[in-house]
């Protein structure tokens, strides 16, 4: 019985969609902001705690953090990545489009964000 349970959970985690997509963390305090993307949104709290705990990738934005405080900043999905069901779908590529969209609408460089 126990090892049926254990291919039940198997199952389910494998049929879990991941959705993937681009995310704005955005400073509430000076309205800068950081564009990226991640194939997994879900992973957006590991982010959030990775950006409280001092290991967030970018160095603009986690010395503002020391400034402001974690409550001046928010995750915000801008956009989830529709898949296509084809074998020629590259969603890294088309991710990278997607996040380049975005930066390009946004433009969060400089005085105006993180990127």
């Amino acid at each position: 019985m126990h090892m049926d349970r254990k291919k039940q959970l198997k199952q389910q985690y494998k049929e879990i969609k991941i959705d993937a997509g681009v995310y704005q963390v955005r400073n509430i305090k000076n309205g800068k902001i950081f564009i990226t993307s991640t194939r997994n949104l879900k992973t957006i709290n590991g982010k959030k705690f990775g950006l409280v705990n001092g290991s967030f990738p970018n160095e603009k934005l986690q010395k503002e953090l020391q400034e402001y405080g974690a409550e001046a900043f928010v995750f915000e999905v801008l956009e989830v990545l529709e898949k296509k069901e084809s074998p020629f779908f590259d969603e890294k590529n088309a991710l990278q489009k997607l996040e380049h969209k975005w930066l390009e609408n946004i433009q969060p460089f400089g005085d105006r964000g993180y990127n």
